[in-house]
This record gives structure tokens, sequence and C-alpha cells, in this order.
């Protein structure tokens, strides 16, 4: 019942939460287009694969095909990305999270809605690199059939709860850590090499991109990377969204059992 009446608020709250959030966005909008120059890596690694692709396809991946992939993985990394970690890390830290446990409306709701409200913005960003990709490459996307275009979607809204909860997972660590950010870095840098952030996944060594298929990290960008530009049929791309929903699930109770027992903890300590 508590869940519900939570939901309940949080339902009623959330108009307000996401034009706040994105008053807060237009506010601070040089440091969020200073973040956005920093998501700048696909963009480095198109031109090295565009270069060596020259010389004949790679794999199945040609010069479109790589254009293809990164501009596509930039996009999706930056509509499903959240910075939640840093501001729970900040808030334990300093005690502020204090004052939001005292609001009628749980924490981890307002948070949702204060990075929902970012995706506007975003989304102006993106534009320009959607442009380019449906210009230099839209004969390799598969988003005109109805049926992937769905799981697409789909796919995509679960790529940014999966990143949410982890980030709430990973957060929810300085509770009980000095600092969690270390513990984020590592997770990134294992997001950079099995998300297909940097190589797609079929280009990895045999061993490490079958590891890289199996985790969480696949269901946070390479699923809907590869189920938009064409490289996941439909059935293995409905297959690959249970498995993603399950992630989320999993995730989810995780995530948000450190958050109780942490919440406890810092309660009990007089944060």
């Amino acid at each position: 019942m508590h869940i519900l009446s939570d939901a309940r608020r949080a339902v009623r709250a959330y108009p307000t939460l996401l034009r706040v959030g994105l008053s807060e966005v237009v506010a601070y909008r040089a440091e969020f287009i200073v973040w956005i120059l920093t998501t700048n890596m696909p963009f480095v690694m198109l031109a090295i694969w565009h270069a060596v692709a020259a010389d004949g396809p790679v794999g199945r991946f040609g010069q479109k095909d790589f254009v293809a992939y990164y501009l596509a993985g930039w996009v999706i990394r930056l509509l499903t990305s959240t910075w939640l970690v840093w501001e729970l890390s900040m808030e334990i830290r300093d005690g502020t999270l204090s004052a939001r446990l005292l609001r009628p409306l749980h924490p981890l709701f307002a948070f949702s809605a204060q990075h929902l409200a970012a995706l506007p913005m975003r989304v102006l960003i993106v534009t320009p690199v959607v442009t380019a990709l449906v210009w230099f490459a839209g004969d390799r996307l598969a988003i005109r059939d109805p049926r992937v275009l769905v799981i697409f979607l789909a796919a995509m809204v679960g790529a940014w709860l999966l990143i949410f909860f982890t980030m709430v997972l990973l957060g929810s660590l300085s509770f009980f850590l000095e600092s969690a950010i270390g513990v984020f870095e590592v997770w990134l840098a294992l997001f950079a090499v099995l998300s297909g952030y940097l190589v797609p996944l079929e280009l990895l060594p045999g061993w490490v991109g079958r590891v890289a298929r199996l985790s969480p990290f696949d269901s946070m960008l390479s699923f809907p990377l590869e189920t938009l530009i064409g490289l996941r049929d439909l059935g293995t791309a409905t297959r690959d969204l249970c498995t993603q929903w399950a992630y989320i699930a999993t995730m989810a109770v995780f995530g948000l059992s450190v958050w109780r027992r942490g919440v406890r903890r810092y309660v009990a300590f007089g944060g």
C-alpha cells in the first residue's frame, strides 16, 4: 500500500516535477551542452573504423554500416543515459538527501522526473545527427517495419529504465562506501566495451562478444542499436526484448533493496 500511495502521489506531482526539471536544464544549458560535447567518443571511433573499412568491409560492416552504427549509437546513448549516481553520491555525502526524505514523495520518483525532464533538450540536440543518420544510412534502418519500430521503442524505454535502476544501485553504495564513484567508473569502463559503445559486439574477440551479449550491458545499448540498424531480425529482437525487461526487473529489485538498506543506515546515523 505504501508503494501504491507513493505511485499515486508521483502521478499527480509528475507534471510539476517535469516542468521544474526542464526549467533547471534550460537555466544550466551551458553545462548541459558542455556535457554533450564530451560524449564524442563514437565520432572518434567512427572516423577510425570508416578509414579501416575503406579497403573493404570489416565483417558485415562497410563504411555506410559504420556510419549508421556510430551515429545511431551516439543518439541512443544520449537519450538513455542518466547522471543519477553523481547526484545520489553527492547528496548522501553532504547530507542534503535528508531534506528529500522528509518530503511526501519518494526521492527516486523526484530524481526520475528530473532526469526525464532533460529529454526535450536532448532530443533537440540530437535532431541534426538523426537527420544525418537518415540521410547517409536511411536504407540501413529497420524501423520501416512497424513491428520492429514497436520493439525498438520498447527497447529504448527499457534501456533508460535499466540504466536508471543501475544508477540507483551504484549511487546507493554511497551509503556504505567512501567512494561509490570509483565503482561507477569501473562499471563505465565495462559498459564502454561490453555494450558496443566503442566497438560493435560482433567485432570483439569471440569469447568477449559472447559474454557481452549475455550481460545486461547488451540491453543498455547494443540491443536497441542493432535493432534500429537491422542487425537483429524480428525473432531475435523479440527474444532480446524479453531478456532486457527481465534484467530491468532484476536490477530494480537489487537497486531498491540496496537503497532501502542504505536509507535505514543513513537515518540511524543521523544523516
